[in-house]
């Protein structure tokens, strides 16, 4: 089954403006048809999702245009993407620590002022 930029659009959730702005990114690459119209498919549909998943992780848009890069040139390439992976893995591991701490610390502070607070209700 084929998709539109529209219809893609639509189940992507993204404008077409940012599928435009990733396929010259190159980040997706499209089927076309004889009239040269964008063909979108279920595989597309997934590689989106993963995209996106790796932005929101923060991957920086590099990385993730040579992932793509990589993705589109085949499976010789996939020893040099799991290691990309692994080693945003590690970044993600190292961000959720930092945020775990700060998250501690705050939640210390939280309990000062609500102690204060209550001591002086009483």
């Amino acid at each position: 089954m084929f998709f539109s930029i529209g219809n893609f659009s639509k189940i992507t959730g993204l404008s077409i403006d940012t599928l435009r702005y990733y396929e010259k990114e190159k980040l997706i690459v499209p089927e076309r048809d004889s009239h040269n119209q964008r063909r979108y498919t279920e595989k597309d549909k997934t590689w989106i999702d993963f995209i996106l998943r790796l932005k929101e992780t923060a991957m920086p848009i590099r990385e993730i245009r040579k992932y793509a890069k990589l993705r589109y040139e085949g499976d010789q390439t996939m020893k040099e993407r799991l290691e990309m992976l692994r080693l945003h893995r590690q970044s993600i591991l190292e961000q959720k620590k930092i945020l775990e701490d700060n998250l501690k610390h705050l939640d210390r502070k939280i309990e000062t002022y609500e102690k204060e607070m209550l001591s002086r209700i009483k």
